[in-house]
């Protein structure tokens, strides 16, 4: 019988931080919060708690809707320079 992995306990970063808001402007602490493609992460995977993890989709939904960070990244469409085809 194959033995169950056993993963490291998982803490909450702004708990033990102790941060009173999330603000949906600081991009580069919202980016732990999400994967390559610009996805949420889950709870499971960030560790985060209930109320943290709501706060965080709060604030990167925000993000999205004031254009900081894109909703989705096909990796079929990207370039590396935008202008190389001008």
């Amino acid at each position: 019988m194959a033995e169950k992995k056993r993963y490291s306990k998982r803490y909450c970063k702004y708990t033990e931080s102790k941060i009173d808001f999330i603000d949906y402007k600081n991009v580069e602490m919202l980016k732990h919060s999400l994967s390559e493609r610009y996805k949420i992460m889950p709870r499971r995977l960030t560790g985060n708690s209930k109320k943290w993890q709501e706060r965080v989709e709060v604030a990167i939904k925000r993000a999205r809707h004031m254009a900081l960070i894109p909703y989705i990244i096909d990796g079929k469409k990207i370039v590396d320079s935008p202008f190389k085809h001008q």
